[in-house]
């Protein structure tokens, strides 16, 4: 099987510079969307038809397995495939994808083949309003014997419903002879894909229909507001996998993935939550209202507090995170770490059962077990021109207001008093602090302001 995938139209109504099918759902874009439904058929040849965003739509996809055919100029679909041809192996049948038509499903793809092994296989709808689609055209026993497009159908015909999706399947071994035989005498003075239809009828072969049983799987995307509408219908069925996979969501409409979430059981996520990249959960944690989580791994039993962010990090389990606390890519929280209320960590390890409950920074820095990190509390990492690492070894109770000038380590046991800033390292089990003295000044009077005159 080889597999065509159109993606050479400039999508004008778009009002972008980024090419249609480079536009974002779900966290990848549209032409993504419909490479992943044709790996998922395995096919022999995949080939890409392109032309407008040329080269970026190339390298923003680019990969061993795709093939890639530029149509230039843009004379319509039947054009578009006969620049694949030479792409493509010569046995067997041809499924024909649109790179706007991001949500097909693989089992309406794998029907559709089936309906065509003996011939070619139309995918239709059923529509209440038709405006605008190609209408299959139908004998009195219900074959198949065209389809017309809008603008060259005439009132009956207009009055169709069943409607073309444009997704077809075609014997390869009958393509080059039918795509050589189009006209492009229409309205739109273009080669349609469509006029294969009848050429094949012409030529006693069988045309066969399979249907899409919702619309969604083959809308295309034309506009923003399109992209907007099949954003949260991807969103949904998200939500609804999830759901059936046990995790229970406060509100199902407002949730956002934008990449691959994977959730254990029992976990709950609050509204509002957007997820990007890879993220995975595991059982019985809990996210937060208003989350951002990027490519993270979140432990067993974790709690993530409101208004979190979270990217590149690892949280192990039964950690408490925020509200408000922010890791940073690097991070890696062991098991019981409390990081709370405006708590920022960057590149750092802290190790079980530790915290810093609220307004620390620590970056660059390897935090041993039960280390209490007091409010106030920053690691300088930057002298200006490279990053220093800090060490704080297990069992340090570190006071509040406290700088540690990176390269500095912290020994095992050791407690640094509050409003100490920690040049030297600190030996263990002994208490280090440094202050200027505290100084009284009495009758000593504030600033005035001076009246304005």
């Amino acid at each position: 099987m080889n597999i065509v995938i159109l993606a050479a139209g400039q999508g004008k109504r778009m009002h972008s510079a980024l090419p249609k099918v480079l536009q974002p759902l779900a966290g990848k874009p549209l032409l993504a969307h419909v490479i992943d439904s044709a790996r998922s058929l395995q096919p022999q040849r995949l080939c890409i038809v392109y032309g407008h965003g040329g080269d970026t739509v190339r390298s923003a996809l680019a990969a061993p397995d795709l093939a890639w055919a530029l149509q230039e100029p843009q004379l319509g679909t039947g054009h578009a495939v006969q620049q694949a041809l030479p792409h493509l192996a010569e046995a067997g049948l041809t499924l024909v994808l649109y790179g706007d038509v991001p949500l097909i499903r693989q089992a309406t793809l794998r029907g559709l083949l089936h309906a065509a092994r003996d011939g070619m296989a139309l995918l239709t709808a059923e529509v209440s309003d038709p405006t605008g689609y190609g209408r299959i055209v139908r004998d009195a026993d219900g074959r198949v014997l065209r389809i017309v497009e809008q603008k060259d159908a005439s009132s009956e015909e207009r009055a169709i419903r069943e409607i073309n999706t444009g997704i077809m399947v075609l014997p390869t071994a009958r393509l080059g002879d039918w795509l050589a035989r189009l006209s492009n005498d229409n309205a739109q003075g273009e080669y349609y894909l469509t006029d294969l239809v009848a050429l094949a009828v012409a030529d006693g072969l069988a045309v066969h229909t399979a249907s899409v049983a919702d619309a969604w799987e083959t809308a295309g995307v034309n506009s923003k507001l399109q992209l907007a509408e099949l954003e949260r219908v991807a969103q949904g069925r998200i939500a609804q996998g999830l759901l059936e996979q046990g995790v229970r969501l406060a509100d199902p409409a407002r949730i956002d993935v934008r990449g691959e979430l994977q959730c254990g059981r029992d976990v709950f996520i609050d509204v509002n939550c957007v997820f990007e990249g890879r993220v995975s959960i595991a059982e019985a944690a809990e996210i937060g209202p208003n989350c951002v989580i990027r490519n993270a791994r979140i432990g067993a039993g974790t709690r993530i507090a409101a208004f979190s962010h979270i990217e590149d990090a690892v949280v192990g389990p039964d950690a408490v995170v925020g509200p408000y606390a922010r890791l940073r890519p690097g991070t890696e929280l062991g098991a019981g770490v409390h990081v709370g209320n405006f708590v920022e960590v960057k590149n750092s390890k802290i190790a079980a059962d530790s915290k810093a409950n609220h307004l620390a920074y620590i970056g660059d820095a390897v935090v041993g077990s039960r280390v209490n990190i007091g409010a106030g509390t920053i690691t300088c990492n930057y002298d200006g021109a490279n990053k220093h690492l800090t060490t704080i070894e297990d069992d340090v109770f570190i006071g509040s207001d406290t700088q540690l000038v990176a390269p500095v380590t912290v020994g095992r046991g050791a407690t640094l008093g509050a409003g100490t800033t920690l040049t030297r390292d600190a030996p263990p089990e002994s208490l280090t602090v440094s202050r200027a003295k505290q100084t009284s000044i009495g009758g000593w009077k504030r600033p005035q302001k001076v009246a304005k005159k």
